[in-house]
């Protein structure tokens, strides 16, 4: 069942600026949403979010950060 993200409380990273934390204005928003993690596109916060179980969203954040995925 996907969580009400209407009333979510959006956080992303005090190393974002105005341009993103990558200088190419991507950076990404969690909202925890017990017992979901939901993570959108702070660009396009309307846009598509991904919502993960706890230990689901660990699985992809190592994933991701071992180069598991086209991130291109």
């Amino acid at each position: 069942m996907q969580p009400d993200l209407s009333r979510a409380n959006w956080r992303k990273s005090s190393r974002s600026g105005g341009s993103g934390g990558n200088g190419t204005g991507g950076c990404v928003e969690l909202a925890t949403l017990p017992p979901h993690t939901a993570v959108r596109d702070s660009k396009n916060p309307s846009g598509p979010t991904l919502v993960f179980a706890a230990e689901r969203l660990t699985t992809f954040l190592v994933a991701a950060k071992l180069g598991s995925y086209d991130l291109g």
